[in-house]
Parts: C-alpha cells; structure tokens; sequence
C-alpha cells in the first residue's frame, strides 16, 4: 500500500521530466522510446516492465546483437548513471508489479535457473533498487547478487527499506562502489565465500 500512495505522489511529480525525458530519447535514439521486456514478479508471475531506452539496436553480421558497451549511447549512458532510465518502473509499482525497495526483477528464465533460490527471490515484489544494487551492483557478480538479494529477504524491515533508499540517493550522486562487508555477511550466509572462481572480477550484466 505504501508503495502505490508513493507511486501516486511521485507520477505526476515527475511527469514534467519523463517527458522530456521521452523526446530526448526519441530525438537520439528514435523509435521505440520505451523498453519493455518481460520480467518474473512476485510469486514467478511474469509483467511487463518499462524503461527508457539506453541502447541502439546495433547487430553483427550473423543478426547477433551487439555487446550492451557498444551498444549504450552516451545519452543512455547518462541515464543509468542518474538512474534516470528507471522512472517508467513508477508505473509498475503503480500497478502492484513491482516495489520502491526489492530485488531487480528478473528474466523468468534466469529466476528458473536459480531453483530453490530463485523461488525464495521471488518471495517478495522485485524493486527499483535493492540491497545488492546499493553494495556494489555492476562491479558484482551474478552470484554475489542472488547472495545480497537473498539475505535482504532474510532480513526486511521498514527501517532496512529506509537505509537502502538513502543509499540509493547516495549512489546516484557519488557513483557506485563494492560493500565488502555487505557482500562478505550474505556470502558466508549462503557458503559462497570460498566457491573456486567466485569473486568480483567475474562478469556479470547489470540489470
């Protein structure tokens, strides 16, 4: 409930910027403003989830899309810097799809491949920011991800939420940067601490 009174407030708010968030994208990029994929919400229930669009769609010559790094314009870039990109998501905490604190939503086949812990991830609403998007996000692997996500949901509260949403203002300000102790504490929990060739300097693509 306190999701979709914050979402009511904040809609027409930030209606003024999204729009002319809509025709900078539109006037770079071009059609479609909107990108819209299908995520896993709540109880593996799949909705469709929105941002702007940071990406051109650039392919190789078997039809491949191209690497996200090549493929982000600098507008895009800035975006997700600013965190800019994820303001359409209000319309999905509008509709109940999703939270202001939570785990990213996921591909429902990515959550299928979690098992056990994907269903356990898809215990709560997925979220614009989450504990491990404020301990690190980009730098961490998928891995130290699901181990952060998973010890939030062990351990949520109101006054949780509140700190994760003052990180997150932190972040978009003062850029990100890896939590060790966060990251240490959820990865001994779920006895990854030690798994051979697990650690930061692994890839794994921000959501």
């Amino acid at each position: 409930m306190m999701d979709i009174v914050g979402a009511l407030i904040l809609i027409p708010l930030t209606i003024p910027l999204m729009a002319v968030l809509y025709v900078v994208v539109l006037a770079a990029m071009g059609r479609p403003v909107m990108f819209m994929q299908e995520r896993s919400g709540r109880g593996g229930v799949p909705f469709e989830m929105m941002k702007f669009r940071s990406m051109r769609d650039m392919r190789d010559s078997s039809g491949m899309p191209l690497p996200d790094q090549v493929r982000v314009t600098p507008f895009g870039r800035l975006l997700r810097r600013s965190r800019l990109d994820e303001l359409p998501e209000l319309w999905n905490i509008l509709a109940g799809e999703m939270s202001f604190i939570g785990p990213r939503p996921l591909l429902p086949e990515t959550i299928a491949s979690m098992g056990v812990e994907g269903r356990i991830r898809g215990t709560v609403r997925p979220g614009l920011s989450g504990w491990a998007q404020i301990s690190g996000n980009s730098s961490l692997t998928n891995d130290d991800k699901l181990a952060l996500d998973l010890w939030y949901i062990r351990n949520r509260s109101l006054r949780l939420d509140v700190f994760i949403l003052v990180k997150t203002l932190e972040l978009v300000v003062f850029g990100e940067r890896i939590c060790e102790g966060r990251l240490s504490r959820a990865l001994s929990e779920r006895g990854l601490r030690d798994r051979p060739g697990h650690g930061a300097d692994a890839a794994a693509k921000d959501v």
